[in-house]
């Protein structure tokens, strides 16, 4: 059984590794070879447990992650995923799991800029500057030619940290601009990417500020949860998502739903816009919104898995 923690998996893989994995993964999804129930959520007051499992020809795996927001001193979100052998079932892999959740959520952040964000983007705007943000800010910056990234937090003191994070994964070339306001942090981008878990809208309801732009929504995952304003519903006639759990799951579709802001129809999967060809067309104002799903993270951890083994990375334990 190989053990790969946070160091290994950075010596394994590069996130243009893991958003292929991820577009892999989309392929698998459209095809609809996988097995996966619904990710299974328990909570007690704001901290949550979530148990996600997941079952394809080629890998079987599981993850665990506690989600605790108030943590002061130990990060709020920690969690292992579990790989098991597809042919004997036996535990093959035990990958740390925060740091996984974090790069595989950027790159499925950085999997909806590749496709979607024109050829040409080069601002970009993080919304919620905690771990979520800075793998989302890495892996755009993979994908385009980006050379100003304009940061927004509630918490403005927070910031400083996250920069010089940034800069440790970035080119020296790309600016970063610590804004004062959600407004100036938007409103000359090419790109808005919010990751935040807030209850209220993090984006402005000002239709200027939205319009032509591509709109990527990673943090709200319960019902209860909402980033996108009613503005941006009003910009576009369709809504990409990761997996069509989705409608059930996220505030910022729950919401529009039962508010008649948008219809089912309107919500489509990024794995069937992603192999389409021609591509439909999406209008000047693009949505995509990721709830995430067990399918990512055990593809991702089984090719973070197959190139730790090929170089030699990571520790050898016996159950």
């Amino acid at each position: 059984m190989l053990f790969l923690n946070e160091n290994d998996i950075k010596k394994a893989v590069t996130i243009n590794d893991v958003i292929d994995a991820v577009d892999s993964a989309y392929r698998l999804y459209e095809a609809n070879q996988f097995q996966m129930p619904l990710r299974m959520h328990v909570s007690e007051k704001e901290n949550t447990l979530l148990l996600m499992p997941c079952f394809t020809a080629g890998a079987i795996g599981t993850k665990l992650v506690t989600l605790f927001p108030n943590n002061k001193h130990v990060p709020m979100l920690q969690g292992i995923v579990i790989l098991n052998s597809s042919e004997t079932g036996e535990v093959k892999g035990i990958l740390e799991g925060s740091f996984l959740t974090g790069l595989r959520t950027g790159a499925v952040g950085g999997s909806a800029v590749r496709h979607l964000a024109r050829k040409d983007a080069t601002k970009l705007s993080i919304i919620g500057t905690g771990v979520q943000g800075l793998y989302q800010a890495v892996a755009a910056c993979s994908q385009r030619p980006i050379t100003d990234i304009y940061l927004y937090n509630r918490s403005p003191e927070k910031l400083p940290e996250f920069i010089a994070q940034l800069e440790n994964w970035i080119e020296t070339t790309v600016h970063l601009h610590p804004m004062d306001t959600v407004e100036e942090a938007i409103k000359n981008v090419d790109i808005i990417i919010t990751s935040t878990s807030s209850n209220d809208p993090v984006l402005p309801n000002k239709k200027h500020l939205l319009r032509n732009k591509l709109v990527i929504g990673v943090g709200s995952y319960q019902p209860s949860m909402q980033e996108f304003p009613e503005a941006l519903y009003e910009l576009t006639d369709t809504i990409l998502v990761d997996t069509e759990h989705a409608i059930d799951e996220s505030g910022d579709l729950i919401n529009p739903l039962a508010q008649g802001l948008i219809k089912p129809s309107s919500v489509q999967k990024m794995s069937t816009y992603i192999l389409s060809e021609p591509k439909p067309s999406l209008g000047n104002t693009t949505v995509f919104k990721s709830t995430g799903m067990a399918l990512f993270d055990v593809v991702v951890a089984n090719t973070i898995y197959q190139k730790a083994m090929d170089k030699g990375v990571g520790t050898i334990l016996s159950l």
